[in-house]
């Protein structure tokens, strides 16, 4: 009995306390509640030439091996929080390469590069994936003469 009515007078107590609360903390709480959770969207995906102030330049589908590089820009909005992707740079269908790219709030934009060869001429994908393994987009590509 001893033990009962201490716990009976905290739970009255808090009770109490809960339900006094005044009516604009209540309605934070529950907008709080409503609020809509931010995930993170990917707004833009190229292949281009190159990249220049955060703009893509000379996007395009088909590259040719004597530009010596292929760009891969990545623009998100919203970011929620910091949070990583990864480009994976497939080249007929086996893994090249990947690099990983972190992205900060708010917005984010950010890029990979390859620089190429002769022995890159073919078929191409980028995957844009997520830490969770989300593949937000996939970009398809050629390298030729």
């Amino acid at each position: 009995m001893k033990l009962f009515v201490p716990l009976l007078t905290t739970f009255l107590f808090i009770t109490c306390a809960c339900h006094s609360l005044p009516a604009q903390t209540q309605k934070q709480l529950q907008t709080a509640k409503a609020a809509p959770v931010l995930k993170l969207q990917l707004k833009k995906a190229v292949m281009c030439q190159r990249v220049e102030n955060l703009t893509p330049v000379d996007p395009g589908a088909v590259f040719s091996v004597s530009s010596g590089q292929v760009c891969c820009f990545t623009s998100f909005n919203p970011v929620p929080r910091h949070t990583v992707i990864y480009h994976k740079w497939y080249h007929r269908d086996q893994l090249s390469t990947q690099t990983r790219l972190r992205l900060y709030p708010k917005k984010w934009s950010t890029y990979s590069v390859i620089q190429l060869r002769e022995t890159d001429k073919g078929p191409w994908r980028v995957e844009v994936v997520g830490q969770n393994g989300h593949v937000y987009d996939v970009l398809r590509f050629s390298i030729t003469n």
